[in-house]
């Protein structure tokens, strides 16, 4: 492959877009490298997209045949209906798909068994290139494919290779535990508004301190165990905090968050 990836998205949502932006700034592709296709309705989308100077369409097809690397980034429902459409000249092209439960057997299956697969899970924060990104790489793969993957979603976050078995615990984990954070973020808002901080104020500083406290979990290698007994001093207000979260099952009803998003996944991709 170049040295600049040409790179085609066959589907150009929010996270497209976000891919699309952290490539060329980590300068991996250039603007003029990239095509995206669209549904004629998606205006918004396709404005998005030529805003950064990529080249849009409304057939998949010529995205294929320009790219070395193709994004399936179109809604799950519709991957095996657009995959059909392009498998005539999937020959010898890396598809990374981000459908949400679609396996790579279902991947494989719509496109030429000559293409090259892999599935991956992004996340939300990859919009602000902070997201948590895990792949699987399919039959036909290579390691050099598994290393463009890497340097790619490295431009937008971290990135790491699990078996395909761990998709939906880490759908449930780093997928959708944005939604949970923020969920906490509000929370201690509340908190902070209750006990008189002005809401502007107690928005920003909870979360910094989610953000502050993510960073040293992931930067120092510590224990969270460990980072969290240095905040706790005896008898202090951190304790009084903590105790009163465990009276409430704070971490029950957290874990049990991830166990029953990771069931509902199962159920929706068929898995056991």
């Amino acid at each position: 492959m170049s040295n600049l990836l040409k790179i085609g998205f066959l589907g150009g949502g929010k996270m497209a877009q976000a891919m699309a932006k952290g490539f060329i700034s980590a300068g991996l592709t250039k603007s003029e490298n990239m095509t995206a296709s669209f549904h004629p309705t998606d205006l918004s989308n396709i404005e998005a997209f030529k805003s950064f100077g990529a080249e849009t369409f409304l057939e998949n097809i010529p995205i294929v045949k320009r790219s070395e690397v193709i994004f399936v980034s179109v809604k799950p429902s519709v991957v095996p209906t657009v995959l059909e459409n392009v498998r005539t000249v999937s020959d010898g092209k890396l598809f990374i798909s981000i459908a949400m439960g679609v396996t790579l057997e279902d991947l494989e299956k719509s496109l030429s068994s000559k293409a090259r697969v892999i599935r991956v899970m992004p996340n939300t924060p990859a919009l602000v290139r902070s997201g948590a990104t895990v792949y699987v790489r399919g039959k036909a793969a290579t390691s050099d494919d598994c290393s463009v993957t890497q340097k790619l979603f490295e431009s937008i976050g971290t990135c790491e290779e699990v078996m395909e078995s761990l998709m939906d615990p880490v759908t449930a984990l780093s997928g959708s535990g944005p939604a949970y954070i923020f969920v906490l973020i509000e929370a201690l808002a509340d908190g902070g508004v209750k006990m008189g901080l002005p809401r502007d104020l107690a928005y920003r500083l909870a979360a910094q301190t989610v953000l502050g406290a993510g960073k040293l979990v992931r930067e120092t290698g510590r224990h969270p165990g460990q980072l969290k007994d240095d905040v706790t001093s005896p008898a202090g207000s951190t304790a009084a905090g903590l105790a009163f979260l465990e009276q409430n099952a704070f971490r029950h009803a957290v874990a049990g968050a991830v166990e029953a998003a990771t069931l509902r996944c199962r159920e929706v991709s068929g898995n056991k």
